[in-house]
């Protein structure tokens, strides 16, 4: 099959034509793949490689596919041969989605929601990462207000549609002023330059002094004291890419502020409460893609040759949107 696999020593991304993978685990299941979404993560790998075993230059990534069951392992009884689904993988696993078939375990695959296979393969590690963060760790609905940091990014791109989705008031977030167009169509209320403009007095001026109910961290660095520090009494912040670290945070103790650390992909090493974790958030994002309420903002449907560069314009971050690489027809 055709594959596009990585080589650690040379921090490359190359074609090649491997064997057929095959199932090890009997909560397996081999997926023709039909579309796959390219994120960060998977540019990334020269950052996280170390966590995979017995890791070789064969190694496939690809973390959100759409797919179809070809074949089954022992011990699933939920799911069939010639059923379509929806799934984000375990970059711990060696065959992902960037090749003709993948592996993956049958425990955290959703039914393929109502869309085109590649509407459907960009959304699950940015749009299900957005619902945990924005329905299960802030209860966004009927809150007064959001703070994203990043809005024109994957998550929040999403996010900002399930806080207007959900109610939310007022939707501030940040970005280059080149996307302050784009973010308010998605929803956003009030867009701050983080270029130019101080965020926190910003902020401030917006909300009368008051601070926001809710925030989310989309960006790392030092943005989540950006975040922290917007956060009205007893403020609840979402912290997607690094550790939060509240001694950095202004009077976080004084301010009762409240802190999530979230990693949608961790669920897949945390039991069945992990996995089921997974597995909710994808069905509720997908409920909300076939009704229309949430869209793929800017999405690029590529060709599978088009893959390596794909990649390395991500973590080159000249990446704009969503893009999907077309691997199958259904």
């Amino acid at each position: 099959m055709r594959a596009i696999t990585y080589q650690v020593q040379t921090d490359t991304f190359s074609a090649q034509t491997l064997p057929m993978p095959e199932i090890t685990s009997p909560n397996d299941v081999l997926i023709k793949v039909l579309a796959v979404g390219v994120n960060p993560v998977d540019a990334k790998i020269n950052l996280w490689h170390s966590m995979v075993r017995n890791m070789s230059d064969s190694f496939v990534g690809g973390l959100d596919v759409s797919g179809e069951i070809v074949e089954v392992g022992g011990a699933v009884k939920e799911w069939k041969v010639g059923d379509r689904v929806l799934y984000h993988g375990d970059m711990r696993r060696h065959h992902g989605g960037f090749a003709e078939y993948a592996i993956h375990d049958a425990r955290t695959l959703i039914a393929h929601p109502d869309v085109a296979p590649e509407i459907a393969a960009a959304t699950p590690c940015a749009g299900w990462t957005a619902m945990q963060a924005v329905e299960s760790r802030l209860h966004v609905a009927g809150r007064k207000n959001i703070f994203i940091a990043g809005g024109s990014g994957g998550v929040g791109s999403f996010a900002i549609q399930l806080a207007r989705h959900a109610g939310c008031g007022q939707i501030i977030t940040t970005c280059s002023a080149a996307n302050h167009d784009f973010v308010r169509s998605l929803g956003a209320t009030d867009v701050i330059d983080y270029q130019t403009q101080d965020i926190e007095a910003r902020v401030m001026a917006i909300t009368d002094d008051d601070g926001v109910d809710v925030a989310l961290d989309c960006v790392g660095g030092d943005s989540d004291i950006d975040c922290a520090n917007v956060l009205r009494y007893e403020g609840h912040l979402v912290e997607l890419v690094r550790t939060v670290r509240p001694e950095a945070y202004r009077d976080a103790f004084m301010r009762g502020l409240i802190f999530h650390q979230l990693s949608l992909g961790a669920g897949h090493v945390n039991g069945e409460y992990g996995r089921k974790s997974i597995r909710l958030a994808g069905e509720r994002f997908g409920r909300l893609l076939e009704r229309g309420a949430v869209m793929v903002p800017r999405l690029s449907v590529i060709e599978f040759d088009e893959l390596p560069q794909a990649i390395v314009a991500m973590r080159a971050q000249r990446t704009v949107g969503k893009v999907v690489a077309k691997i199958a027809s259904a």
